[in-house]
């Protein structure tokens, strides 16, 4: 008899795995922060003695859920700007919004709201790309979140940086800071093609091959960026990107809305990364990704809210019961985008996506235990026939009972232990008070 940490037993576990394993009456060993078996229950009692027990007869187990792309802090922007196209929003009000109220303080607190957020709805890690990155990853280490984030790079000032060149360095100080730590990864995070010239991606690029870390960005959201980095570049955008050397197995790329076949195929070829965020680009009116040709063409695919301004919520189980219909009614094809499709996009393939697919984004062993517990005991949730229907189609965020990441529990039966709810909540409300001040007259 081994004796572990935890033992999680009596769901129906849910692996991610090749083989789309389900046991249906089976148990989790965690010890320290790595998963150690999962099986059968009976074989996991038999070999396993945890010093503490989480026992859930009535359950789905399963890895956590992965938001490939997010800006956390804009929880603090919740439904400031609704029912505008893409330019009109972010110049109109977004940027405006950022450039008179973000700061530390709002980028720590409105982080931490999301955090908050997220793991109530069974998120484990994100993907950030915002301002004052340093507060963000405070943040998500004080939740215990695990992240991959990266400062926001423009060409014009940002509320954090004067400069590009100030960017650059604020980007090279959170990789020296937060190396080797087990939770908050960093990443270069140049915004978009459309708000940084050439130089500034090329020495984002740089900086990102030094230290050998992911680069992202927004790219091809909608037909009028499309338009405008083909008049800018004299050439399409990817074609551009290619040139310049940013095409690698290291680009995370957000969105991509107006991907042709070409395109497509360039991606496939050198190995580069997306992150699919339907609601927000439905909100936006922006168009629908071309996600089930991109996966046939080989390029792996996560899925994403976006921030809290554009979708506006950072539920994940919304986000994949959104991807699988809106693929389907893009293609009139009611086979397209399967609910096993887009549930690997939440779990092991954004896992891939993320470069994290050796850590977490599965139930196996040596894998980080970033693990999610729902309760089946509900009306809509009965009955079951099937795990990975049930997950994309039924389940919703506040179905999710319990949740261990990095090993540590986070939440247990609902309720947050690294978090102050009720404090972080008055903190952004007065923040909140503070944003609408500042643009009323508008």
């Amino acid at each position: 008899m081994i004796e572990v940490d935890i033992v999680i037993e009596g769901g129906r576990v849910v692996l991610m795995d090749d083989g789309d394993t389900v046991i249906p009456e089976g148990a989790v060993a965690v010890d320290g922060e790595q998963i150690v078996a999962a099986g059968p229950l009976a074989d996991i009692r038999e070999r396993f003695l945890g010093r503490s027990r989480i026992v859930v007869p009535d359950s789905l187990i399963m890895p956590g859920l992965i938001n490939g792309h997010t800006h956390a802090a804009m929880t603090c922007f919740r439904g400031i700007a609704d029912d505008m196209e893409l330019m009109e929003w972010l110049n109109g009000y977004i940027f405006p919004a950022e450039a008179r109220n973000v700061n530390p303080e709002l980028v720590y607190w409105g982080s931490l709201l999301a955090c908050a957020e997220m793991i109530r709805s069974g998120t484990t890690t994100f993907c950030d790309m915002y301002i004052f990155e340093e507060e963000a990853a405070r943040a998500a280490k004080a939740a215990g979140m695990r992240c991959l984030i990266g400062e926001g790079l423009f060409d014009f000032p940002s509320p954090n940086a004067k400069t590009p060149a100030e960017g650059i360095a604020c980007a090279r100080g959170l990789l020296e800071r937060w190396a080797g730590d087990p939770l908050v990864h960093i990443l270069v995070a140049p915004h978009s093609l459309y708000t940084c010239s050439p130089s500034v991606l090329k020495e984002a690029k740089a900086l990102a091959d030094e230290y050998r870390v992911p680069y992202a960005v927004h790219l091809l959201e909608n037909r009028a960026e499309k338009d405008q980095l083909r008049e800018k570049f004299g050439k399409s955008a990817l074609r551009f990107l290619e040139e310049i050397g940013w095409l690698t197995d290291r680009l995370i790329a957000f969105h991509c809305v107006c991907m042709e076949e070409e395109d497509i195929r360039l991606f496939a070829d050198h190995g580069c990364r997306v992150v699919h965020n339907p609601e927000s680009n439905m909100k936006l009116a922006s168009g629908v990704a071309p996600i089930a040709a991109m996966i046939a063409g080989g390029i792996a695919v996560g899925l994403g809210t976006d921030g809290c301004a554009s979708n506006n919520n950072l539920d994940m189980f919304q986000e994949m019961d959104t991807a699988a219909k809106l693929g389907k009614v893009a293609l009139l094809d009611p086979t397209a985008m399967s609910a096993r499709t887009v549930l690997r996009m939440a779990t092991c393939e954004g896992a891939r996506v993320l470069g994290m697919g050796g850590d977490v984004g599965s139930l196996l062993p040596e894998k980080r235990a970033d693990i999610v517990i729902i309760g089946l005991d509900k009306p809509h949730l009965t009955p079951l026939y099937n795990e990975y229907s049930h997950l994309v189609y039924a389940v919703n965020g506040a179905d999710v009972d319990t949740v261990l990441i990095n090993g540590r529990v986070v939440m247990r039966e609902r309720k947050l232990l690294t978090i102050d709810e009720g404090e972080v909540m008055r903190r952004v409300t007065e923040i909140a008070c503070r944003v609408k001040g500042s643009l009323e007259g508008r």
